[in-house]
């Protein structure tokens, strides 16, 4: 019995065939990004590549698919091993920094771009070269206790003032609901190619499309 059985009966053979074959690169593997890029992985993506150059930390442990005897390791490293021990997914893990000058060497070969970077130089990187060859690119953010998952159309970079900041609340419940909307929205588009934008605010557990 296939791995993907379940998700295969809900979304059907035609679209876990497109899954399967789509070039995702996910920017980031934090809170945000190394749930995607399971998440993805555990949905029947086979072509994922994951950018980061951030070690392990505690911190990290409560909001993270890490274990404590990852505590120094790359991120990308420790999820591509993860992963490709768990269901057998090759994960392509580049532990490289990001910035507006290689983008085109770390980006090239995607077909759809998810940003979930922690800081608005990476973020900007990524969405003017998503611009600049026209490619799909989704940008997912979480701030206290609102998230957004925005397509790059109309996406705005957020202020710089904020990152690199380490002491932020944080709930695993809003990270996990973030992820589920992020990667329903990737889904979709490859399935329909549709371009769904959203809101979530984890108070009142509310899912709103976002309209410009």
């Amino acid at each position: 019995m296939s791995i993907f059985f379940h998700e295969q009966l809900y979304r059907s053979h035609a679209v876990m065939t497109k899954l399967k074959d789509y070039r995702i690169t996910i920017c980031g593997a934090g809170a945000l990004g190394a749930n995607i890029v399971e998440n993805l992985a555990r949905s029947g993506f086979d072509k994922l590549t994951v950018i980061d150059c951030d070690r392990i930390e505690e911190r990290n442990l409560s909001t993270q698919p890490y274990y404590r005897s990852d505590v120094g390791a790359f991120k990308a490293k420790i999820l591509a091993n993860n992963l490709y021990r768990a269901i057998g997914t090759k994960v392509d893990a580049k532990t490289k920094e990001l910035t507006p000058v290689n983008t085109n060497q770390l980006l090239q070969d995607s077909q759809l771009i998810v940003d979930v970077f922690d800081n608005s130089v990476a973020r900007q990187a990524v969405k003017d070269y998503a611009d600049q060859k026209s490619i799909p690119c989704l940008h997912a953010g979480l701030s206290s206790d609102y998230a957004e998952v925005i397509w790059n159309d109309i996406y705005r970079v957020p202020s710089g003032v904020n990152d690199d900041v380490c002491d932020y609340p944080l709930a695993r419940n809003l990270v996990m609901l973030t992820v589920a909307v992020a990667c329903e929205a990737i889904i979709s588009f490859i399935a329909t190619a549709e371009q769904r934008n959203f809101t979530i605010t984890l108070k009142d557990l509310t899912v709103q499309s976002f309209f410009e």
